[in-house]
């Protein structure tokens, strides 16, 4: 297995189960990392060389309880808040101590906590988001008010502040991050993007330019240099939904099965990975074979960002 430039030998992997589902309205996200982990992934890592660390998955009991009127029309904001706290902490704690947090969602709003827990250790990473969704909506421009559509405009300071989730900070810079797989904004994410310059590949480019340029493109512009810290960031509803049918907001025209791998594939080439997220795995969506179907390739998602190939 190749050295990862961030980790310290032996590789150790932080499974960080995170069966929650408030940032949006579908039933059953929650038990996505709980089907992952049963599906074999921890077993999967150690046949890759891993050491991996799991101590049960994060129930956030504590948190069901909060009195969680809409903030404007943002659902569930203080329990959204106080979850994705409680999961920062965790995910810092991992990559301070040299691991490679792994966190299962879940759905993607888990976004703010991994990613302030990655970017308080490592504040000079870039942020590589596979999704067909942006992810950016404000407070001013959410349509629906489901907060697994908004974890990037917190992480940017993007948006009227909100004393809830003060405790974000703006840890993330426009340069910092690249979309690839987009494929189904809103009016208000679109302005967004452009009005911070944020690059995103959509589907078209990845029909124009194929899927191997896309993602030297997109690590030419976040990390040119190949020497920064990775955190990836991937939404299995990048895939097109006949390859992962079982995800709550499932666009027709996504990635490949081959094509999501290889952005796995590569970005564990070069070295620099130093979080993962896998999230919006919903297996309650669909009929059995479909949800074993898209807990099977969320594994192999899994196993390829961390070093599995195919020869």
């Amino acid at each position: 297995m190749p050295s990862l430039q961030f980790l310290p030998q032996p590789l150790t992997a932080a499974i960080v189960g995170c069966p929650f589902s408030g940032g949006q309205r579908r039933t059953g996200v929650d038990q996505g990392p709980i089907r992952l982990v049963e599906a074999g992934l921890v077993e999967q890592l150690k046949g890759l060389g891993w050491n991996v660390v799991f101590d049960g998955h994060h129930q956030f009991e504590e948190y069901n309880n909060l009195d969680d009127a809409p903030i404007g029309i943002m659902k569930n904001p203080r329990t959204v808040s106080q979850v994705n706290r409680s999961v920062a902490g965790v995910v810092m704690n991992h990559a301070k101590n040299g691991m490679l947090p792994v966190t299962l969602g879940g759905d993607h709003s888990l976004a703010m906590g991994t990613i302030s827990g990655s970017l308080a250790v490592h504040p000079d990473a870039c942020v590589i988001w596979i999704d067909a969704h942006a992810d950016i909506n404000t407070i001013e421009t959410t349509d629906s008010g489901n907060m697994h559509g908004m974890p990037l405009s917190f992480l940017l300071g993007i948006g009227d502040k909100i004393q809830e989730f003060d405790w974000i900070k703006p840890v993330l810079k426009p340069e910092r991050l690249v979309y690839i797989g987009l494929r189904d904004l809103d009016a208000g994410e679109k302005r967004l993007l452009r009005e911070h310059n944020i690059k995103a590949f959509s589907m078209h480019e990845v029909d124009k330019y194929g899927i191997g340029k896309v993602v030297e493109m997109a690590l030419d512009y976040v990390n040119p240099k190949r020497d920064l810290p990775i955190h990836l960031s991937f939404d299995v509803d990048a895939l097109d939904p006949s390859v992962a049918p079982s995800t709550g907001t499932p666009v027709r025209g996504g990635l490949t099965f081959r094509e999501g791998h290889y952005i796995c594939e590569a970005i564990h080439e070069t070295g620099l990975l130093v979080s993962l997220d896998l999230m919006e795995v919903n297996p309650s969506l669909a009929e059995a074979a479909d949800a074993d179907k898209t807990v099977a390739v969320g594994c192999s998602l899994v196993r390829a960002a961390l070093g599995e190939t195919l020869l």
